[in-house]
């Protein structure tokens, strides 16, 4: 290089040090030309830490902090008001306190008084409340008083008086929420409601959702009396507008009830009677000629009579899902059924012994399967690996929801056989609690359903752990699973070495959430419901 070019090269580099450290504030000895640029550079990149280091979540704005706090609990949101002045103003925000529940039993606030409770009514619930759950000792005509003066948008109630032995005196109740929408009420073994309903019948004939909840799993002898603690014939009456009601577990429900509900409303979408034992159908005729918008009937564990469910016009309705597990109906009723319907999407009808090889066959072929997405038949061990195939094959594409579980003779050798058939599968069950004489491959049936079904949201394996065998080089399918299958929300597995290798697997990755234990968890088809949203009660 020349002694001109030389010189301008030099000169080019002092001139940029003097930039810098004018940038930088700082006063830099260009003399030396060779450490001035990197010192420069050092000290830029300092400052950007510094201000890093000052940027904490203190220095967020409010509106971000109150998105983060309402991905919280009540409980830590509680917990965090304590942290600082700022935070305890963000956790207060009315916005966070749209949905409350009060039952600490079910992970709810425990509220100590009814001074507090109405305290809170008034300061921070207000107007922006749109549900709210009430454990009997709260549920008294001042606090309803308060929640119909001071939160006018309050849409979603459920009143819980499962746990009552004596009522509180409603005698000075005059005003109620005229705005809701769903109400769920709890009902105890022994206590009339009929006194409390007679104050609120005047509100709540814009209701659309009514959950009764009843107290089957509590009922050890069926010789106890039955007392019909709620009068139905009087609350239909009431309530004209119902779209969905749910009758789950009430002992002293039956066809009379039913009718009682189709006589008055005309804009009833879905029916569960689910665990109601004394309904057998004889209503059902005139269910459906009543009620013409009727797509969704779910009568799990009920007393069906086939000569009733025989009567029914099921060519001229509109039902769309149905629900018969669990119940007594015959071979030729199952098929008389499923051959007159006209579109079904949406069926279970495990634990059935009429459900065998002849009532698919038939269906298949006399029927209208062709808008099916959802199939449970649970433990319906008068089928064959033949007949199932076959259906599979013909209709498997179309699958959204499959539940093949509870049958010791569906092993993975036909599950293999059916993924790559089952590709648009979101729920997936299989598997039974039984100890098999055969050993499960679980590591190329992971493979299978993680190259089968990217789709896939929920899978439960429900083979006992003893007879699941894997390799050391399980991680890999479980890899291959956790990344192809993204969408996957839940992944039940029954306890066991497996159980806790594939949770570790997916906590690595961030997804703490998603594998879970049998024991807590059982998935279920219903997700599929068009209703399910409105069906869910806790």
């Amino acid at each position: 290089m020349s002694a001109r070019n030389l010189y301008l090269a030099e000169q080019d580099k002092i001139m940029t040090d003097r930039r810098l450290s004018h940038w930088n504030g700082i006063t830099m000895d260009t003399s030396y030309l060779r450490g001035s640029f990197g010192d420069a550079s050092m000290s830029y990149s300092q400052s950007i830490r510094k201000r890093r280091y000052q940027v904490t979540i203190e220095k967020l704005p409010d509106k971000v902090l109150l998105h983060i706090f309402s991905y919280l609990t009540h409980r830590e949101i509680c917990r965090m008001a304590r942290v600082c002045k700022k935070w305890r103003v963000i956790a207060y925000d009315t916005r966070l306190w749209k949905a409350v529940s009060l039952r600490p039993e079910v992970s709810g606030l425990h509220v100590g008084s009814l001074e507090a409770l109405l305290a809170l009514i008034s300061i921070r619930f207000g107007p922006t409340l749109r549900y709210i759950e009430l454990p009997i000792e709260l549920i008294t005509h001042t606090v309803l008083h308060e929640l119909a003066n001071k939160c006018p948008n309050l849409t979603h109630m459920l009143l819980d008086f499962s746990t009552a032995m004596q009522l509180h005196d409603f005698s000075e109740l005059q005003t109620f929420p005229t705005k809701l929408k769903y109400m769920c009420i709890c009902l105890s073994e022994v206590i009339f409601m009929e006194g409390f309903m007679r104050k609120i019948y005047n509100f709540i004939n814009g209701l659309e959702i009514l959950h009764l909840v009843g107290t089957y799993e509590k009922v050890e002898e069926e010789e106890e009396e039955i007392y019909e603690v709620i009068n139905v014939h009087k609350m239909k009456s009431a309530t004209p507008n119902l779209r969905v009601i749910n009758l789950f577990g009430i002992n002293f429900i039956d066809d009379s009830h039913i009718d009682a509900f189709s006589s008055n409303c005309i804009q009833l979408e879905c029916l569960a009677v689910n665990f109601c034992n004394k309904v057998t159908g004889s209503t059902m005729k005139t269910l459906f000629q009543r009620s013409r918008r009727l797509r969704c009937l779910l009568m799990n564990q009920t007393s069906l009579k086939s000569e009733h469910v025989m009567a029914v016009e099921w060519e001229k309705s509109s039902i769309l899902e149905l629900d018969v597990t669990a119940t007594d109906l015959s071979t030729e009723c199952l098929i008389d059924m499923l051959t007159r319907i006209p579109g079904l999407r949406f069926l279970r009808a495990g634990q059935i012994n009429g459900f065998n090889d002849s009532v698919l066959k038939a269906w298949t072929e006399n029927g209208n399967t062709r808008n099916l997405i959802a199939l449970d038949l649970e433990a319906s061990d008068n089928l064959s690996d033949d007949a199932i195939k076959k259906f599979l094959t013909r209709h498997g594409h179309q699958l959204l929801g499959l539940s093949l579980s509870g049958m010791p003779h569906i092993t993975d050798q036909l599950w293999m056989a059916a993924l790559p058939i089952v590709t648009n599968a979101k729920i997936l069950i299989m598997g039974t609690r039984e100890r098999l004489g055969v050993n499960i491959h679980v590591d190329q049936l992971m493979d299978g359903i993680a190259n089968s079904c990217p789709k896939l949201e929920r899978l439960e394996l429900r083979w006992d752990p003893e007879n699941l065998r894997f390799s050391d080089k399980s991680q890999k399918a479980i890899d291959i699973l956790r990344v192809k299958c993204l969408k996957m929300k839940s992944l039940v597995l029954s306890d066991g070495r497996y159980y806790e290798i594939v949770k570790a697997n997916f906590e690595r990755a961030d997804r703490t959430t998603v594998v879970r234990t049998a024991t807590s968890c059982r998935t279920s088809i219903y997700y599929l419901l068009s209703n399910y949203k409105d069906l869910i009660f806790n």
